[in-house]
């Protein structure tokens, strides 16, 4: 990891939240104008060209602006990011929508990744170790500029068709219980693309599994990722009779 200055810090920071609002490359003049820099267009031109040099940032075909990396995309959810905890009443909400269907994992499993899904606005995911996966939101992602192009759409698609590639992505993180990212090059030879995987490993009596969300690279971490911890958290609070 390169020690990057203050006022580089300042600008990917601004940088990559503008793209994950618009999912457009962001330029110095939009970093200038919305987000009050303490700095020139030019400063923050050069600053951009240095960060694209230590692989942060990269300039899109034809576009004057930069977006950034799967790097840039881990600097900024490791060490920037400022997670939104989810309110009492969000709480509480998800766990009575939930709560009937928790005597049995399949019934409950299906209603948490439904309810994953319609909160964080992506494709949620949820395996047992014993083979069976649970999807749903698949018309979320079709709301998402990258998979406008169907050849990424298509691959995503057929990748989730087949289990063994999912679980093997999951099997691969190895760690403590808390939440995982997985960006570019994590998800494996399959996976390559645009893609960005949040997931939590979660323990039943009898069974263990994984939760989580698939997206764009550009996902908004800082909701999503103390969602995934709850859903997950959820899943252990309240399975205790499978």
């Amino acid at each position: 990891m390169h020690d990057l200055t203050q006022r580089q810090v300042e600008i990917l920071k601004n940088l990559i939240e503008e793209y994950i609002e618009t999912a457009d490359a962001v330029g110095s003049e939009t970093l200038e104008k919305k987000h009050n820099l303490s700095a020139s267009p030019a400063t923050i031109r050069n600053e951009m060209v240095k960060l694209t040099e230590l692989g942060y940032l990269k300039k899109p075909h034809a576009s004057a602006g930069r977006v950034p990396t799967p790097e840039g995309m881990k600097f900024y959810v490791k060490q920037l990011m400022r997670e939104k905890e989810l309110s009492v009443a969000e709480e509480v909400a998800l766990k009575e929508k939930v709560w009937d269907f928790r005597e049995k994992a399949d019934r409950f499993l299906k209603a948490m990744t439904r309810s994953l899904a319609e909160r964080t606005k992506t494709l949620a995911i949820a395996t047992t170790e014993d083979g069976n996966m649970y999807l749903a939101g698949y018309a979320n992602i079709l709301d998402m500029p990258e998979f406008f192009d169907i050849d990424v759409t298509k691959n995503l698609l057929s990748s989730l068709d087949e289990i063994d590639v999912i679980q093997s992505i999951f099997a691969g993180v190895i760690g403590d219980s808390d939440i995982h990212i997985l960006l570019g090059d994590d998800l494996g030879p399959k996976l390559k693309g645009p893609y960005g995987c949040v997931f939590i490993h979660y323990k039943t009596p009898k069974h263990n599994g994984e939760i989580g969300v698939i997206g764009p690279t550009r996902l908004n971490y800082n909701y999503i990722v103390p969602t995934v911890r709850y859903f997950g958290d959820l899943i252990t609070e309240i399975a205790q009779e499978w």
